[in-house]
């Protein structure tokens, strides 16, 4: 049995001061912090907000 329902992709993304917030589709949020991605935690929030999805949710860029 297959216990994804969904594919894990992407609804939408939202930024705080030190982490990335990322919507699925079937509800769950994830958390990941911006230390990990060092580009997007020196971006200033407008910069952030210039993220796209591809492939339906499955890419973020």
């Amino acid at each position: 049995m297959n216990i994804l329902a969904y594919k894990p992709l992407a609804k939408n993304i939202e930024f705080d001061s030190d982490m990335m917030w990322v919507e699925l589709i079937d509800g769950r949020k994830l958390g990941v912090p911006l230390a990990y991605f060092p580009r997007l935690l020196n971006a200033t929030p407008k910069q952030r907000q210039l993220y796209e999805m591809s492939g339906g949710g499955s890419g973020l860029h």
